[in-house]
């Protein structure tokens, strides 16, 4: 279930939808936990803003879609060949590693999730130090380089090509009338972030 994407979720008797997006959910807030504590231990003296920000740098789905890869879940995954194209899978990586957080924790508990988070995953795969100076922030980011040249931004939704049967949110990037990055995913505020991340690309900012 932990890798059933919701483009090809089974429909049960009773009407509903059997995808991993509910083990999404729950392995995300138990990731959440997990690095919270790991954070708190590694950086004693650190104040809460500086703990909030390294999280989200670790839990980001642009960090979560590349562990995903690394560890070869992109072969595991159940879904839409016509999403074939990485441009438009989204945050189908990083949901897929939540959802099987999700399913440890039920199979095995807290405890033993924690654990296998811990020393399999964060200590061997994710490099904390080096994340730490890494700007993940990229629509904050690239909305203060416009405050600061006087330049107005806008984050438009525009149509999708493959219709309004695909539920992906296609963002484009508008600086002064100009187009800059483009960014789809099934999130909104993922695909905003993703289309800030390429305009900061283009402008080398």
């Amino acid at each position: 279930m932990a890798f059933r994407h919701r483009s090809v979720a089974i429909q049960t008797k009773n009407g509903f939808k059997t995808s991993n997006e509910r083990l999404e959910f729950l392995g995300d807030a138990i990731l959440g936990s997990v690095v919270a504590e790991v954070l708190f231990k590694k950086y004693p003296y650190k104040e809460e803003g500086f703990l909030t920000e390294m999280r989200s740098k670790i839990v980001s789905r642009i960090n979560l879609n590349q562990l995903s890869r690394k560890l070869g879940l992109n072969e595991l995954i159940e879904f839409d060949t016509k999403m074939s194209i990485p441009s438009k899978q989204g945050s189908m990586l990083g949901d897929a590693f939540e959802a099987l957080i999700g399913a440890v924790f039920l199979d095995k508990g807290y405890n033993f999730t924690r654990d296998f988070l811990i020393t399999q995953i964060i200590k061997p795969h994710v490099d904390i130090n080096q994340l730490e100076f890494t700007e993940t922030n990229f629509k904050s980011k690239l909305i203060e380089w416009c405050q600061r040249h006087g330049k107005d931004i806008t984050f438009e939704v525009i149509k999708n090509a493959e219709g309004e049967n695909v539920k992906l949110f296609t963002i484009q990037v508008i600086i002064d009338g100009e187009i800059f990055g483009l960014g789809i995913d099934y999130n909104k505020k993922n695909a905003e972030k993703l289309a800030a991340e390429k305009t900061c690309s283009t402008l080398i900012i």
